[in-house]
């Protein structure tokens, strides 16, 4: 797995990061080093990655950026993904961990078509920011790209994309503005937004609705084949959903992501799994958990039927079924 920069790494040595902004509805700015990059360009890399990905990749634009995933021919997801399209060629965004097993599957694919996989994890930086209004935050002079991302907790989102010596400028530039914090304080901003991630623990466990993908933009259903389309499509369009990501908070000492969680109404085997958590800023736990929907009109524990309370929120976008 490749490693952040060692320059980029050295700067942010003597940066200083607080945790716990003073103020959690304040700007804060993230470095996302647990993201990695990996390029895919060539005269047939578009049409290459529109018949692998879940998403369309044929209409982005320079600089369009939008969600997508990348499943197993079960339909079970192996990586969701940010599509970003470069000068360079496309660019796909998914945690560290999970680049390698991505690059190497895909390459698999490649046969024939001029397409070239390279990992410029390295090479490139990942930067969050969010605050209050973003439009007080200037990003003309960073270089790199840069996209609105969903908004949470109060605050205005950009994800920003670019090269080592520009990403020094643009990280001075914005912690004169905003507090300097870690990234599990913007993945704890995903949470609150309704984002799944799907990591090492969690691959293969979920088809793409089970985790809201098709409601937060990771579908298109009208695009051609990829592996797992025809599972992915039936979900679908059968009817009613049995199972969905909801948002949920505890007080367990420890939540990690692939936990499984249990009903009281079924306490002999697990409803759901963990998604993704992360501490929030009262130092409890919030989480999205993928789980059966009659489970949780029951009470529901983590780990076992003994295990922490989960306590279930509103989420930010609309729970509905395939109409």
């Amino acid at each position: 797995m490749t490693e952040p920069n060692a320059s980029w790494l050295g700067f942010l040595n003597t940066q200083g990061m607080s945790p716990e902004p003073a103020d959690v509805h304040a700007g804060m700015v993230a470095p996302l080093n647990h993201l990695g990059v990996l390029a895919v360009s060539g005269a047939d890399a578009e049409t290459f990655l529109h018949n692998q990905l879940t998403n369309d990749v044929l209409g982005l634009t320079p600089g369009a950026m939008h969600l997508g995933g990348y499943c197993s021919p079960k339909g079970r997801l192996l990586a969701t993904l940010i599509i970003w399209k470069s000068d360079q060629g496309i660019m796909l965004v998914m945690p560290r961990e999970l680049l390698p097993g991505v690059q190497k599957r895909l390459q698999m694919f490649v046969l024939r078509s001029k397409v070239t996989l390279a990992d410029v994890s390295e090479q490139t930086v990942l930067i969050g920011a969010a605050a209050p209004d973003m439009q007080e935050i200037s990003f003309s002079d960073a270089g790199g790209v840069n996209a609105i991302w969903p908004s949470a907790a109060g605050l205005q989102r950009v994800l920003w994309m670019g090269p080592v010596e520009s990403a020094m400028h643009l990280w001075n530039n914005l912690s004169q503005k905003l507090s300097r914090v870690s990234a599990s304080r913007w993945r704890w901003l995903d949470i609150r937004a309704g984002l799944p991630m799907v990591v090492e623990a969690t691959r293969e466990q979920f088809v793409p609705q089970m985790v809201n993908f098709d409601l937060v933009g990771g579908v298109n259903f009208r695009k051609g084949c990829y592996p797992g389309q025809e599972i992915v499509a039936r979900s679908q369009y059968l009817g009613k959903l049995k199972r969905r990501m909801l948002l949920a908070s505890t007080q367990a000492e420890l939540v990690i992501a692939g936990m499984e969680i249990f009903s009281e109404a079924d306490p002999g085997q697990p409803c759901g799994l963990v998604v993704n958590a992360e501490k929030n800023p009262e130092g409890s736990w919030d989480l999205l958990v993928e789980i059966k929907l009659d489970a949780a009109q029951t009470p529901v524990h983590l780990g076992a039927v003994n295990g922490g309370l989960l306590q279930f929120s509103e989420m930010p976008y609309v729970i509905r079924d395939p109409e």
